[in-house]
Formats: C-alpha cells, structure tokens, sequence
C-alpha cells in the first residue's frame, strides 16, 4: 500500500504552525511559530495582530516545511487543515493557505476540528493507542471528557457550563501580575506553595453528570485576591497558585476516572494546552497505578497547537472519505 504523504496548517489562535506527515501518525516535521512574546505584551491573544502574524509567516512556514522535510509540492497527497474552533480571522489564514495549495496541486482537502486533532495528539506520541478509550481534552478554550469509540466517532460526554480550565489559568494569572500564558507560570509557582493554604471550591465534583464549571472558581479567586488587597496584605502568589491549581487537578482528575469506571475502560488519554501541567500528569499517573488504568499524555510540544495533531486528526478523515469542497468555510464555534 502506497505510502500517504499530507501537509496539515494549523492556525487556530496564536501559533502558524506547518506539519508534514507520512501515514498519518509519522512526522517528518512540525515547525511552529509562536505568537507569545508579541501578545505578552497585552496581557493576551489581540485577534486582529495575531491574523496579521499568520500572513507575515505562512509562506514562509510552508516552504521551511517542505525543505526540512525534504519534499516537493508534488510529494503531497492531500491537505488538512483547522476549520475550527478558533478565532475567525485567524483560521481564515490557514484555510486559505490550504484552499489554495488544494486548487493549484489537485490533491484533496480535509477540513479538521482543532478538538478532534487534541484527541489525535496521542497517536503521534504513542503509536500502540488505539481506540476505544477516554478522553480528557483540557486547553485554554475547551475541557472535555469524550468517549471516543473509533479514529472518527466521539461521544462528548462531559464539557464546560463556561470557562474552559486554561482560561481560568490565564485570567488568574494575569490578576496576579503574572506574564501571559498564565499556566506555565501557576504550574510553576505552585510547586513552592501550600495546596491546602485556601480552601477554595471544587465546583461540580459531586455532580452525577461529567460537566465542568470554573467560572465559579475563577470568581472565588479574583474574590480573595481582591480581599487580601483591601486588607492591605501581602499576598503569598505561591499558596495561591498552588490552591487554585489543586482544586482545578481535584475536578478534573476524579471526574475523569469516575467516567473511566463508569463506562468499563482501562485507558485515558488527556491532551490539550493544560496537559503539559505538571501536577495535572503527577496525579493523573498516581491515580492511574492505583486503579489499573493506563494514562496517556502527548510530548509537552504536542499539547498546545501545533499542525502535527491536525495532520493526524486528518488523515484519519481522509481515509473515511471526509474531504471538502473549495467553498469550505471556517467555523469559530465548531462542535465535535
């Protein structure tokens, strides 16, 4: 069976990132260009500067791609690329870049959920995963709790009422003075402090559904920053990092195996932005040794955005017959 070759463009939010793949699950490059240090300056992703960002990089990104990959146009076998969700002008960059290279190469085109392709992360770095199992999906626009049944069909069983974790992460971070993203830095100064120095909620955990709530959270904590300000008192940035984080690992983590039990599997796979949190991978594999249940985790560079996830996400498209027209559109609020 002839080998399939695919190039995959994913620019969603705040990274242009070009990937080529072989098959699927092997990368023969993943470049990305992070918008961060641009958008530090503002405290967070400014839409209409990362668009222009895209347009600066991608020609450039693509044709990077093919030279480390050491391929030609004429190598491609189709194109995938994120449809959405994401920032409309952002994915717009991408999808035309993709549309265009559809058109001129004859080759298809697959249109990816940026969801799905978190999902697929794991097959990249774990080439024995196979489905079915559980899927926790944690970034800083979405968390989910997915059953996922094959490489093409989900049962979203649990999702956010409101704001994802990884938003929480970064408005909390950026109340206290903290440099955008904010998760990287609450990761890291929580290790200095006192998870049980605040006891602040664990909203939903003993729900009976697998629903997420942080909005609730984020508010208790603005609420006792702001509180300790007004009392004139010196806030201990490590108690409370390391207290927000712990209540946020506590719902994620009991939620996720209830399900795991629940529905009789033996895996689960977490990807997302807020999967390369430390604490988050610590006490997912404690609990996972404790109850027999295998935890998978991509490499840290493959939970946040990056073109190699859309690629796989797909191919596995692809070889089910899902391609698009050239008159596909972008969708900021897609669904899975």
């Amino acid at each position: 069976m002839k080998d399939l070759i695919s190039m995959a463009i994913e620019t969603s939010c705040d990274e242009t990132s070009v990937a080529v793949l072989k098959n699927g699950r092997d990368v023969l490059v993943n470049l990305i260009s992070s918008q961060i240090d641009v958008h530090k300056r503002f405290g967070g992703v400014v839409p209409e500067v990362a668009s222009r960002m895209h347009l600066e990089s991608i020609n450039n990104i693509i044709e990077e791609a093919l030279e480390e990959g050491d391929i030609g146009f004429e190598d491609l076998d189709f194109m995938s690329c994120t449809k959405g969700p994401g920032l409309i002008g952002a994915l717009l960059v991408g999808v035309s870049a993709s549309k265009a290279l559809s058109y001129s190469l004859g080759i298809p085109l697959v249109g990816v959920n940026h969801m799905q392709g978190h999902i697929c992360a794991n097959y990249i770095s774990h080439k024995e995963l196979e489905p079915p199992f559980i899927s926790l999906v944690v970034s800083g626009g979405h968390t989910y709790l997915i059953e996922v049944l094959s490489y093409a069909d989900y049962n979203i069983i649990g999702r956010t009422k409101d704001d994802a974790a990884g938003e929480s992460f970064d408005k909390i971070g950026r109340a206290m003075g903290l440099s955008y993203p904010g998760g990287p830095q609450i990761d890291r100064l929580a290790k200095q402090g006192n998870p049980k120095a605040v006891d602040f909620p664990r909203v939903m955990m003993d729900s009976k559904d697998y629903d997420f709530s942080f909005s609730g959270l984020k508010t208790a904590v603005l609420n006792y920053i702001n509180h300790q300000k007004q009392k004139e008192e010196d806030l201990n940035v490590e108690d409370i990092c390391a207290s927000f984080q712990a209540s946020v690992m506590d719902v994620l983590v009991e939620k996720s195996f209830r399900l795991a039990h629940e529905k009789g599997y033996k895996i689960i796979a977490v990807s997302g932005g807020v999967a390369a949190n430390s604490e988050l991978k610590k006490r997912m594999e404690e609990r996972g040794q404790e109850e027999n249940i295998k935890i998978y985790f991509p490499e840290p560079i493959l939970c946040t955005d990056n073109a190699a996830m859309i690629g796989c996400a797909g191919y596995y498209d692809f070889i089910n017959g899902k391609t698009e027209d050239l008159d596909m559109r972008v969708d900021p609020n897609l669904e899975l």
